[in-house]
């Protein structure tokens, strides 16, 4: 089965919104910062997977990554591979990403991301609904990604 990857466009905006909420995400600042989402399609133009980017100057937060079922581990490399190539067209330097999920922590390290304290976030990041709600919960682990 062939997949295309291209950045989202505002016409994406209906059915990227409901796959993020199928996937319980929050879809706060989506339509603010579209242009910052990648779609994954099938060759029939279904939604297989997303990521974004919320930009905050210079920084940015990675964001809103869902796969959906029996995608391939070359697939998913290929998606985070364009993301970055997507980051450093919009002069983003370095990239952030907050999880409670501790199993995604090696896969994000295998990407190039390290561990880093809350301390180390910038400011900015902290205006996002995002890092309010990961601030939230227990076992939080936040990542950076240098470019």
């Amino acid at each position: 089965m062939e997949t295309i990857i291209r950045m989202a466009t505002e016409q994406d905006l209906p059915n990227l919104v409901d796959f993020l909420e199928k996937a319980n995400l929050g879809t706060e600042g989506v339509k603010e910062t579209v242009e910052y989402f990648l779609l994954m399609e099938d060759e029939s133009g279904r939604l297989r997977a997303t990521i974004g980017v919320e930009p905050f100057g210079e920084n940015g937060l990675l964001r809103s990554l869902v796969i959906t079922a029996g995608m391939k581990e070359n697939e998913i490399l290929t998606l985070f591979e364009q993301i970055l190539r997507l980051t450093k067209e919009k002069n983003i330097s370095s990239l952030f990403l907050a999880t409670n999920k501790q199993t995604s922590v090696p896969f994000f390290q295998m990407l190039g991301f390290s561990t880093i304290e809350e301390e180390e976030l910038p400011k900015d990041l902290f205006k996002s609904e995002h890092i309010k709600n990961i601030l939230t919960v227990d076992n939080s682990v936040f990542l950076k990604f240098q470019m």
